[in-house]
């Protein structure tokens, strides 16, 4: 290299060096100023005696957090109200778009108001700073939002069950038009969505319209359905839920009611081709299978007095796959515990099996996907009502709870 081109190289190389150190940091940060708003209403997740989980999301990233008043008749701002913080980061708030907060310490069967809180944050730089926009709680005068703790006892439930959604939201919304305080819970049983494609979708499908309908004051219970295995974003499925076990399967009781919901899995094998390679359904549904005997085994299931199984997929030994699976190995261990009434989806049609129809010695009920599944619950029956999407009954069924007592 010749000595003016090594001088040009060096002058070119050390020119920044006697610059002022404002010429040299790097430019201001920009970032665009929005409002936080929720998008989706919040909804009621794993009700207890002493605390409940609620769950929303935001149209931007933003911390969260839920206030909690007595339902005394006082105003919400009469006094600073207990704040209870999203505590997934284990230790650190976490910053974003869902938001899950359990609220607890609270006394049985007592009515709280509860608001949802969220402050928007507009930018982060690691450890240097976090750039806050407004804060935002869910307007009480046009959404009021209640929650009422578990019981000891109950004398009866009322329910309500659909499934097989697959996005018709207008058919949801119908169902649940006059839905608010109207139920004890609601059951979505399975394949409300049709896929995960976009993790947006398990929102915009149906759980938007829920907690604006009624799932802000009565607990949703959700079982996945082998469409939720579906799509880009499915393992996210469950970013959206809060069970008893942290897993998609589990079993919630009122007084001496007790549920378990199952998942069924995908109804064909692992190897298929149109699973793409990626389900381990099977060893799954064998360590759900395992699960449920320790259920079973439980003195909160065995001093119920009623029994009931929530499974998207029906048990039938010579059906697809999936039906397989929960006739071989749920059914057997449903069998022996003595289980009252299993309600289905999935088929898209109604249809009613009494037991011994397959290989479960309990009757089967698969609901279809354009009705509302009602049901009265007590001690000593199950009273089924279904609707159509006018709200018109079109047929009641009637069943026995507690007969496994009597062989005990």
């Amino acid at each position: 290299m010749k000595k003016s081109s090594w001088i040009l190289f060096l002058a070119a190389l050390f020119s920044g060096f006697g610059l002022p150190a404002a010429a040299q940091e790097a430019a201001p940060r920009t970032f665009e100023v929005q409002h936080v708003r929720q998008v989706c209403y919040p909804y009621l997740q794993h009700v207890t005696e002493t605390s409940f989980t609620v769950i929303w999301t935001t149209n931007i990233d933003a911390l969260s957090w839920v206030e909690v008043a007595p339902d005394d008749g006082t105003h919400f701002y009469n006094c600073e109200r207990p704040k209870y913080y999203d505590l997934r980061g284990l230790g650190r708030r976490p910053i974003g778009r869902v938001h899950k907060v359990t609220v607890s310490g609270l006394e049985p069967g007592t009515t709280y108001r509860y608001r949802i809180m969220m402050q928007g944050v507009l930018d982060q730089d690691n450890r240097r700073s976090i750039v806050y926009g407004e804060g935002y709680g869910l307007d009480l005068r046009k959404h009021p939002t209640k929650v009422t703790t578990k019981r000891a006892a109950y004398d009866k439930l009322e329910f309500a069950v659909v499934n097989d959604m697959h996005e018709h939201d207008s058919v949801l919304r119908a169902d649940f038009k006059d839905a608010k305080g109207k139920y004890d819970f609601v059951v979505f049983n399975g394949d409300m969505t049709s896929a995960i494609d976009h993790e947006e979708d398990v929102v915009k499908h149906y759980l938007s319209s829920a907690g604006e309908l009624f799932a802000s004051d009565t607990p949703l219970y959700i079982v996945r359905g082998n469409h939720e295995y579906r799509g880009n974003d499915a393992l996210k499925w469950y970013d959206y839920m809060d069970t008893p076990t942290g897993k998609t399967y589990y079993a919630f009781r009122y007084g001496g009611f007790f549920f378990i919901a199952l998942d069924s899995g995908e109804d064909k094998p692992d190897s298929d081709i149109r699973n793409l390679g990626v389900m381990a359904v099977e060893p799954y549904v064998r360590e759900e299978a395992a699960w449920l005997k320790e259920v079973v085994a439980s003195e909160a299931f065995r001093t119920a007095d009623a029994r009931i199984v929530f499974s998207h997929m029906s048990p039938n030994p010579k059906g697809w796959h999936g039906d397989r699976m929960v006739a071989e190995l749920f059914v057997p261990t449903l069998n022996e515990a003595g289980i009252d009434l299993m309600l289905c989806a999935h088929h898209h049609v109604h249809r009613i099996e009494p037991a011994g129809t397959t290989n479960a010695a309990f009757p089967v009920v698969i609901n279809d996907n354009q009705t509302l599944l009602e049901c009265t619950l007590d001690r000593k029956e199950a009273r089924l009502r279904f609707h159509d999407d006018a709200q018109k009954v079109w047929k009641t069924v009637s069943y026995p709870v507690g007969t496994f007592k009597k062989k005990q």
